[in-house]
C-alpha cells in the first residue's frame, strides 16, 4: 500500500531574484510534540498572507502510515505515525526576512542547527533529508544522482524491509530498482521502488 502523506505541502512557485540570495535547502524547525500539524498550518498561512511563496516552499510533518497492532500482530486498521515528534521540515531560501517569519510563527520554538544569539541555522545535508522524504514516498529527480549500479542499499519499506543488497539496475522512468540480496544463503534479485531504498 502506498504511503499516505498528511503533511502540509506548499507548491513550489517560480523564484528569480530571491533565489540569488541563497540556495533552496531543507531546515528543521522545533516545536512541541503533538503540535506539529498546527505549526505547519500556521506556517502555511503566514507564507500565503506575507507573500513568501518565493522563499518558503514545502512544509512537511513527516508521517507514515503504519498498521495498528493487536497482541503483537498487525490488524487491518492503519494509523498515521509521526516519524519525528517535535519537528517540522521546511524547504526554504534562508534570508533574514524568511528566517524571521518562520522562527516567529506561533508554536515554533527554534531551528535545529542554530546556536541562538542571532545566528542562522545550517541546512540539513541532502543525504539526511533524502531518507525522510523517501519514507513518505516523496521522490524527485535529483535523488537518483546519488545512486548507481553496484551501490549497497537497504530496503526501508515493503515485504523486504530491513534487507540489504546491491543495486543491479535502476529505471529512472518507472522508479523500479533491481536489488541483489541474499535469502537463505542464496543470492536473489528483487524489484523494489526507488522510494523504498536507502544508500548504506
Amino acid at each position: 500500500m502506498p504511503t499516505k502523506n498528511q503533511g502540509v505541502l506548499l507548491d513550489t512557485k517560480n523564484h528569480t531574484a530571491d533565489h540569488a540570495l541563497g540556495d533552496k535547502a531543507w531546515y528543521v524547525v522545533n516545536t512541541y510534540s503533538t503540535h506539529e500539524k498546527k505549526v505547519a498550518d500556521n506556517l502555511k498561512r503566514r507564507v500565503e498572507s506575507m507573500g513568501l511563496q518565493d522563499l518558503v516552499f514545502r512544509i512537511i510533518v513527516a508521517e507514515q502510515e503504519v498498521p495498528v497492532m493487536k497482541d503483537g500482530m498487525p490488524t487491518d486498521k492503519t494509523r498515521m505515525k509521526n516519524l519525528f515528534p517535535g519537528y517540522v521540515f521546511v524547504e526554504m531560501v534562508m534570508t533574514d526576512y524568511a528566517w524571521f517569519v518562520v522562527r516567529n510563527t506561533p508554536g515554533v520554538t527554534g531551528f535545529v542547527g542554530s546556536s541562538g544569539k542571532g545566528t542562522k541555522p545550517f541546512p540539513i545535508p541532502r543525504e539526511q533529508i533524502e531518507p525522510v522524504l523517501k519514507r513518505m514516498g516523496m521522490v524527485d529527480a535529483s535523488m537518483y544522482e546519488r545512486y548507481a549500479e553496484g551501490d549497497n542499499v537497504k530496503i526501508i519499506r515493503g515485504p523486504f524491509e530491513g534487507t540489504e543488497g546491491r543495486i543491479l539496475s535502476i529505471n529512472k522512468e518507472s522508479g523500479a530498482v533491481i536489488v541483489e540480496a541474499v535469502f537463505f544463503g542464496r543470492p536473489s534479485n528483487v524489484e523494489v521502488e526507488f522510494s523504498n531504498i536507502e544508500k548504506i
